[in-house]
């Protein structure tokens, strides 16, 4: 009987792990397969390279057209779509509005007409607040 025991509790130790993993692995390729097959027109999308667009058209069933910018439309493999991405809001400044509330973070008001008007920056200050070209390197002079 104990010369059992110790083969036993080494196949538990080394398959256990093994089992409980491949499970995990099935479930997270069941959950990406049904968000692949549930693609629509319209949807903002994510590939596995990273690049970010909107579906155009889902009729095949092994390829889908992806809008990646106004008017530039790419064929890939649904295959390639890694996850679905909310699409990005685009919020309107109004001038007007002052100290309104975004996403938790207080904005600035905006400035009254007020306010005196700034000092206006001379020329040479301006040369010598923005970035400056170094001079060309000389190789080979020595």
């Amino acid at each position: 009987m104990n010369q059992l025991l110790l083969p036993l509790l080494l196949l538990l130790v080394v398959a256990v792990p093994l089992v409980m993993g491949t499970r995990k692995q099935k479930k997270q390729q069941a959950a990406q397969q049904e968000m692949q097959n549930s693609i629509s027109a319209g949807d903002r999308v994510m590939t596995t390279s990273g690049m970010y667009g909107t579906v155009a058209d889902t009729s095949s069933e092994t390829t889908i057209d992806i809008e990646i910018a106004p008017g530039v439309v790419t064929t890939w493999l649904r295959l390639a779509v890694r996850e679905k991405v909310e699409p990005a809001v685009e919020t309107e400044e109004n001038e007007d509005s002052a100290g309104t509330e975004v996403a938790g973070i207080e904005s600035a008001p905006a400035a009254s007409s007020e306010a005196p008007a700034q000092e206006s920056i001379s020329a040479e200050e301006k040369q010598t607040s923005g970035a400056q070209v170094a001079p060309p390197l000389e190789h080979g002079k020595k």
